[in-house]
């Protein structure tokens, strides 16, 4: 007859514990408040998520202070990995002018193509 190990529940107690505090601790967190609060969709491309890719979905934040995090959530927006990317690549762009320099002013086209139509109009008659 096989030996059956021992359980040491308090060893157990202390692990489940120590998980409760844990998620209790990341429910505190802007992300967990933020996927409790919004429905999980993309705020861009309307992608939905479940749990099985949740992790593909982030909180963004409107502002881009990631410090700023009011407890009504007006400061959050759920995107995904892509639209998140994407949302901050053109606020890079902003930011730095993306690298263009600003141009002078152009003078604006004073030619017009329309000029002579009625002359050629009229030739095409005859």
């Amino acid at each position: 007859m096989p030996i059956q190990p021992t359980i040491d529940n308090n060893k157990l107690d202390r692990i489940v514990a120590e998980a409760r505090r844990n998620a209790e601790q990341r429910e505190l967190g802007y992300r967990e408040r933020a996927l409790k609060m919004y429905p999980w969709i993309c705020g861009r491309c309307a992608r939905e998520f479940t749990r099985t890719n949740l992790s593909e979905l982030t909180v963004h934040h409107r502002n881009h202070d990631h410090d700023f995090n009011p407890a009504d959530g007006s400061n959050w927006e759920l995107l995904c990995v892509y639209c998140h990317d994407n949302e901050h690549s053109r606020y890079i762009d902003h930011v730095r002018g993306a690298g263009y320099s600003v141009q002078e002013e152009v003078a604006p086209a004073t030619g017009n193509p329309f000029a002579d139509l009625k002359a050629m109009m009229e030739r095409g008659r005859k």
